[in-house]
This record gives structure tokens, C-alpha cells and sequence, in this order.
């Protein structure tokens, strides 16, 4: 549906909701914009439109001092396809490339190194190095800007392999070196000095969205179904833990005005990256709620509540492991049975020692957790005895953690998503709304329906097969129409009814 002149108009303008979506190039200046940029509008005739930063930069053109373009959340069209590029741009976002190599990142695809690399380039103008560059100076530039960090903690907490390659990055893509980054950030008021970047080990960022985004409700959502030890809710901000692939780490996240506030305590600063991508699909950060409160607009069932709850997101998960046990577990229990469950799970097969802070809140001291959900090694062959759950969840559970330690399920953000689910459907005790449950949350799957969800049939008024017809002009944005479903029916505000209990799942 895009062209250039459809481009051009966004740029003249200046509508900030395809921040992300496309970059422009301005041939006479050799700078590259956000579509928002404040600048006077270049003539049509000297600019270039690029899908990706990476590909602005590998063009030989820098980013502009006044938008800021590698600030902006990422295109929603990367995090919700299917394709390859798809697929490749949520690895590398979660670090698989500093960490795996472009090898790595094509074994997990299923694909040669060639071919990934062509694939990107075609799609995004850039192949994987480039791609992940870009992703590096991005967390590094917002380290610059908001922390006190020394810049060689920058360096390395972004990913780059020594300060040189750094400050060859920097002056290459911004034309400034790293101290000059920071330098003009203290210039305008917006970077952090001395110690104010949080308790010590701590790093405070600002996670920036598209507007609307109703990030109160999706903390509410995961404070609601928090699990002791590895989660805690406080009725503003949520904190939990999470196992990243260098150690472990907590995360402390509060709504605020355009961005949501995250102060991070990691065992290594080299996950930064990976927690940070984590956090934004926990809340579901980069989804465009224009197009998905549009579609949903259009639906008489769905109009009242979309214009109801502007910008709902669907909550996502720190690890696909966490929420197919999650959602076993949920089968048919409410959700405070639930979380007495998984707390249990915790106690007994959790790890510990996960870094954290207390914080201080006037006079008290709050603490946050320090357990992290057991992995599918603790899970896989546990003998859990009598009374926590049915056996044929425990076998579920089990198959589940085999399923991921021999590699035939793939839960990771770069999943087949189609293959997955049919992975699912495959293991016992796993029956079409765990596997679309877990799509939902877990792949970030935005048309995902759990649509036998006893919940979700009450609040349409639908039996299951009525429910998935009605859901077919809400495509591709399904998973939003149920979150809309839950919300509305846990809020009392469906015609005719009142507050609702708490669902009859996890979900």
C-alpha cells in the first residue's frame, strides 16, 4: 500500500505514527530523518526513502541532530511478519548476532548464511552485520543520552567488541564521537549526571512507544497474574526477573508520559541489549495502534470497546518457555489457583541470585524479586508428587520441556509461528487454546484468537465457531480483539454486566 508519494505526504505532514515505519534520505544534506523530523521539508526531488536505519547508513548518510531517527521504536511490520526478515530482525534485536555471529542467526532461521543475508538486504537494505550495527548504536545512544555510564561501559553494555569499533560506529552513523553524543544531551538537559542513574548497578532507560499506548492496563494485566519470587505489583510499577543469555537480571517498569520508565539491574551489562528487547515485547511496545484500533473501528462488536481502550497491547513474555507453563497450568483453574501453583514451582525448582536492588519508596524500603522462573532442564523429568496439579498437566509440562531441550519447539521471538503451533498440537495435553495462548503471548502473534476460551464466548456472546467467524474482519489484529474481550469483561464494562470474577484461566 505504500509508494513515495504516500511517503513524501507522511514527511510534509509530519505525522509521528511512522516514526520507525521508513527513513528519510536527504541527498543534499547526507542526512537521514525520522518522518517527523521538525526540519523544513526537503524537496521532493533530493530524497530517498529508506526501510531501515542500517540502510540509510550503509548509503553513506548520517542521522540528523534534530529527530534523532535511530531513537524511534522500530517498524511493528518486523516484530508482527512471518517472513524471513521478519523473523531475522526479532533475533537480532534480541542479540543473537553479538552472540551467535550471522552463522547463529541463520541456524536458527533454518537458512544458509547467503540466503539470510540476501533476504535483508532485498528487504530491509542492509544484511545482518549492518542490521545489528544499527541495533547497537541505537542502545548506545540512549545510554549516552540518559545514564552516566563511562563510555567504555557503553561500548561493551552495546554490544561492540572494543571502544575503537565504537567510535568508528559513531562517527560513521552520527558524524560525532560518543563524548560529543553525550556532551550535547548535558547541552539540552536530557542526560543523567553523577549518580543519578539509579541505585549502584542499576541502569534507568526510557523505553519510548507510539501513541496511543494503554500501558497502565498491560501492567495491571501481568501484575494481576504476578508470581512470588519472580514477580511483584505494587499497583504502579511492576517488577519481575528474567534469565538472559549472559546471567540473570531484574527489571523495574512504570508507565510515564510518551515512554515507559525501566530501571534495569544486570549480572552482565553485555545483555542489555536482550533486556531491553525483552521488556519491549512484555508490553508489546512496538505495535502501530493506529492500524490496529482502525481495523478493530470498523467491527460493530469491537468499535465501542477499541474507542473504550485506545492503544491496548497484548501482553508478550521475557521468555516462551515461562508461558507455555504459564498457560498449562492455567487450563481450566482460576487465576489466583494459578499463581498459587507456579509460586509453588518457583519454591521448589526457581533458580536464585538473580542481581537486584531495594528501592526506596518515602520512608520504606521495597523489595524486589530475586527468583527466576525454572528453565525447561529443571522441568523435563521432575517428579512433582501428589496434589499440585493433575497428572496430565505435569506430563503437558514435561513434554514441553523436552520438546525445547531437543529443538523440535522453537519459542524463541524468531519462530515459525505456523510450525510452532503445530509443534504444540502435536504434545500431549496441549489442545488449540494453550497452543493459540501461547502464539498470543509468547510469539507475539498479533492474530492469534484462543477462541474456545470460555471468557472470551461469554463476553461476545458467541459459542466457539460464531466467535471465530465474527473474528475474521478483525484480521490480522485477532490477539487485540480478545485482549479487548478480557479487559472489558474483567472491568464490567460489557452491556448489561457487572465487574467480572477473575477469568477462568491464566489468560
Amino acid at each position: 500500500m505504500w509508494d513515495d508519494s504516500m511517503r513524501y505526504a507522511v514527511i510534509r505532514g509530519k505525522d509521528a505514527r511512522y516514526d520507525g515505519q521508513f527513513f528519510t534520505a536527504v541527498r543534499t544534506t547526507g542526512i537521514y530523518c525520522r518522518p517527523s523530523c521538525p526540519a523544513r521539508t526537503p524537496a521532493r526531488a533530493n530524497v530517498t526513502f529508506f526501510p531501515s536505519a542500517a540502510a540509510a547508513q550503509r548509503a553513506g548518510y548520517r542521522s540528523c541532530r534534530r529527530c534523532f531517527p535511530d531513537d524511534t521504536p522500530g517498524s511493528p511490520r518486523w516484530r508482527v511478519g512471518e517472513d524471513v526478515a521478519s523473523r531475522a530482525m526479532r533475533l537480532i534485536e534480541d542479540g543473537v548476532v553479538d552472540r551467535e555471529g550471522v552463522a547463529g542467526l541463520a541456524r536458527r532461521l533454518g537458512y544458509t548464511e547467503r540466503h539470510v543475508s540476501r533476504v535483508l538486504t532485498d528487504q530491509l537494505g542492509a544484511g545482518p552485520l549492518a542490521l545489528a550495527v544499527a541495533h547497537r548504536l541505537q542502545h548506545a545512544r540512549t545510554l549516552l543520552e540518559t545514564t552516566p555510564m563511562p563510555v567504555a561501559d557503553v561500548a561493551f553494555a552495546a554490544g561492540f567488541g572494543s571502544v575503537r569499533q565504537f567510535n568508528d560506529a559513531a562517527r560513521t552513523s552520527w558524524d560525532l564521537t560518543p563524548s560529543q553524543v553525550r556532551g550535547r544531551a548535558s547541552a539540552r538537559g536530557t542526560a543523567l549526571a553523577g549518580g543519578a542513574g539509579g541505585a549502584a548497578g542499576e541502569i534507568r532507560l526510557r523505553l519510548r512507544h507510539r501513541e496511543p499506548a494503554d500501558v497502565p492496563r498491560a501492567l495491571a494485566f501481568l501484575g494481576a497474574r504476578a508470581i512470588a519470587g519472580v514477580e511483584a505489583w505494587d499497583g504502579e510499577e511492576y517488577a519481575r526477573t528474567m534469565l538472559l543469555p549472559h546471567g540473570g537480571a531484574t527489571v523495574r517498569l512504570r508507565a510515564g508520559a510518551g515512554h515507559v520508565a525501566a530501571s534495569l539491574s544486570l549480572a552482565d551489562v553485555r545483555d542489555l541489549g536482550a533486556a531491553v528487547a525483552r521488556c519491549r515485547r512484555l508490553l508489546d511496545l512496538d505495535a502501530d495502534p493506529i492500524a490496529i484500533d482502525a481495523t478493530l473501528g470498523e467491527s460493530a462488536a469491537m468499535a465501542a470497546l477499541a474507542a473504550a481502550a485506545p492503544g491496548l497491547r497484548v501482553p508478550g513474555a521475557v521468555d516462551g518457555f515461562e508461558i507455555a507453563v504459564r498457560a498449562i497450568v492455567g487450563q481450566q483453574v482460576s487465576v489466583a489457583g494459578a499463581r498459587r501453583t507456579l509460586g509453588t514451582m518457583v519454591e521448589r525448582w526457581g533458580g536464585v541470585s538473580v542481581p537486584h536492588g531495594p528501592r526506596e519508596a518515602g520512608s520504606e524500603v521495597l523489595s524486589v524479586p530475586n527468583r527466576v522462573f525454572p528453565g525447561a532442564e529443571a522441568l523435563a523429568d521432575v517428579d512433582p508428587g501428589v496434589g499440585l496439579m493433575p497428572r496430565s498437566r505435569w506430563s503437558a509440562v514435561s513434554a514441553v520441556a523436552r520438546a525445547v531441550l531437543d529443538g523440535s519447539l522453537d519459542l524463541s521471538p524468531g519462530a515459525d509461528r505456523a510450525h510452532t503451533r503445530a509443534a504444540l498440537l502435536d504434545l500431549p495435553g496441549i489442545g488449540p487454546w494453550t497452543a493459540d495462548y501461547i502464539a498470543m503471548r509468547a510469539l507475539g502473534d498479533p492474530d492469534a484468537l484462543p477462541f474456545t476460551d470460555l471468557i472470551l464466548q461469554r463476553a461476545s456472546g458467541l459459542d466457539a465457531r460464531g466467535l471465530a467467524h465474527a473474528a475474521e474482519s478483525w484480521r490480522p489484529w485477532r490477539a487485540y480483539g480478545a485482549i479487548h474481550l478480557w479487559t472489558a469483561s474483567a472491568e464490567g464494562r460489557l452491556p448489561g454486566s457487572t465487574r467480572a470474577t477473575p477469568a477462568a484461566r491464566v489468560a
